[in-house]
């Protein structure tokens, strides 16, 4: 695991933890074993780290969803799998996806709006999936595509309140739940 690895492990850990305000520097380099130099290194800030754990997660689940999307699965079961992929993916790395949804506002303002259109992106593509099947009479088309994101998405950014290792689902389960769910309620 390279430096910036580590710094990055260790500030999502402790940003989970403890919150990101709470957090100081100094413990983000002890939970990584590395020096200031290391962290300052690769990140010009705090700030910075918060920002690289938002970016990395929307990269890595926007080029999942870009590939599901673009594939040649039937409409209905790319939008399963990328619902479920997303739900999956949070859950997966759910110290992430807390820090992700707990400390947005706590980002610099110019950083947020920069988050906020890489997560818009997102799901307006997902939300096109979704008008193409109303369009093409497979969906229902008697409720706004904007409102099932918006309202799937909503349920889905809540995971890390609810959701823990050690209950009865597993995150793969919990994914094919959310995924399901959204494809009942679009059925004709």
């Amino acid at each position: 695991m390279t430096v910036r690895d580590k710094v990055v492990r260790a500030a999502v850990r402790l940003f989970a933890d403890k919150g990101f305000e709470a957090t100081t520097v100094r413990e983000i380099v002890e939970g990584a074993g590395v020096t200031k130099g290391g962290l300052y290194h690769y990140f010009e800030s705090k700030d910075d780290l918060l920002l690289e754990i938002y970016t990395a997660m929307l990269r890595m689940q926007a080029q999942r969803m870009r590939t599901i999307a673009e594939s040649d699965l039937p409409l209905p079961e790319r939008l399963h799998a990328i619902i479920a992929d997303v739900v999956t993916t949070s859950i997966a790395d759910l110290d992430a996806a807390t820090v992700f949804f707990q400390s947005f506002p706590l980002l610099e303002k110019s950083k947020q709006k920069q988050v906020r259109a890489e997560r818009r992106r997102y799901h307006e593509r997902v939300r096109d999936l979704v008008a193409e099947g109303q369009r093409a009479g497979v969906f229902r088309d008697d409720v706004p595509a904007d409102l099932v994101i918006n309202y799937h998405y909503g349920a889905i950014h809540r995971l890390h309140m609810w959701y823990h290792a050690d209950g009865p689902l597993s995150g793969e389960q919990v994914g094919e739940h959310f995924a399901n769910l959204m494809l009942r309620s679009l059925r004709p």
